[in-house]
């Protein structure tokens, strides 16, 4: 068995998982806070909750299976992960006169070009400069 695939995922309060049946497929569903991810399913690998943990099982032992096992149980888990706590990304700025600024939605960067660039973030992103090169 996959030494990821046959871990639990750990399902926190205020996290829903729900395994439907689509017309394409098994769809896993995770709700949590404001956010939702889903993940589909192979049809060789099963979910299932288990009091507050996320099973996965696979239906045989094919080279190709085993490795589909381990896969859709990491991408459940970053999904879980992800509706618990977010995603962070971090950009350091390296080089003389290189620093960032924070304007309203817009992220200006100022990195050797004559002029800074100008990126207007979606309403669901959040941007914070914690220094100028951070």
């Amino acid at each position: 068995m996959s030494r990821i695939g046959k871990q639990p995922i750990l399902i926190k309060s205020g996290i829903k998982v729900v395994v439907q049946s689509a017309d394409t497929g098994k769809v896993l569903t995770v709700k949590g806070g404001k956010y939702v991810q889903q993940v589909k399913l192979p049809s060789a690998i099963d979910a299932e909750v288990v009091e507050d943990k996320l099973v996965f099982t696979r239906k045989n032992d094919e080279k190709e299976t085993k490795a589909l096992h381990g896969l859709i149980r990491s991408l459940a888990n970053n999904a879980v992960l992800g509706v618990d706590v977010g995603w962070k990304k971090s950009l350091e700025l390296k080089g003389v006169g290189y620093r960032a600024n924070v304007k309203g939605r817009n992220l200006e960067l100022n990195v050797g070009y004559s002029r800074p660039v100008v990126l207007e973030m979606p309403k669901d992103i959040e941007v914070k400069v914690e220094k100028q090169t951070t």
